[in-house]
């Protein structure tokens, strides 16, 4: 299966490399991804709502130009920027790590919180979330209040991320989704279960593509 990942920021080649490489490493055998910068008019940075609007628009576009060759196209970006919020007809098809992810935890009966960097990225997940339908599942969304670098700085994020958990597991959450798409979730004895969206998506893509074949 070939999928073609967009990203939701313009970003430089290094990072592109980085993240290309986690996904290298997470695609289940079989699935091949191929990550593509979204554009320089796409912004810089998830900081605040006009970031997040422009990055909607931007990717939607890029998804819009996805040929058949690929299987499937999404966002490499939690918030799905440009997934429509129902099923669409269209090929290649359209997911999103968010709807994949969110969704399985609430078929299989979890409460589950989210960790994410900002404000602006929490007000748009608790939209997305609520707009797939979602939102009784949800015990909580922590803000770490990190800056965007911390990203690519593992220790740094999975730190604030340890931290946060405990709260949300007393909210009620059995599972914490680390609300980042780039970011690797380190394993660590906390009081509810981390998951890495990224992977969990990309295990349920394989899955369904091929009951489809």
């Amino acid at each position: 299966m070939r999928a073609l990942a967009v990203t939701p920021i313009h970003l430089p080649e290094s990072e592109i490399a980085r993240r290309q490489a986690r996904y290298d490493r997470l695609a289940p055998p079989g699935l091949r991804i191929e990550l593509r910068d979204v554009g320089p008019a796409a912004p810089p940075a998830l900081d605040a709502t006009e970031d997040v609007r422009a990055s909607e628009r931007e990717v939607a576009a890029t998804l819009a130009e996805a040929d058949e060759s690929y299987d499937v196209v999404f966002p490499d970006c939690v918030l799905d920027p440009g997934v429509p919020d129902r099923a669409s007809s269209g090929r290649p098809r359209v997911h999103g790590l968010l709807k994949l992810a969110a969704g399985h935890l609430a078929a299989s009966g979890e409460r589950f919180g989210a960790v994410v960097r900002n404000e602006a990225i929490a007000t748009e997940l608790e939209k997305r979330l609520k707009n797939y339908g979602l939102g009784d599942y949800v015990a909580g969304i922590a803000v770490l209040d990190l800056p965007f670098e911390a990203i690519a700085d593992t220790a740094a994020w999975n730190a604030a991320l340890a931290r946060a958990v405990g709260g949300l597991a007393r909210s009620g959450a059995d599972a914490v989704l680390n609300g980042c798409s780039a970011v690797d979730v380190e394993p660590g004895a906390l009081p509810a279960r981390v998951v890495d969206p990224t992977a969990l998506a990309l295990r349920l893509l394989t899955v369904e593509h091929g009951s489809h074949r």
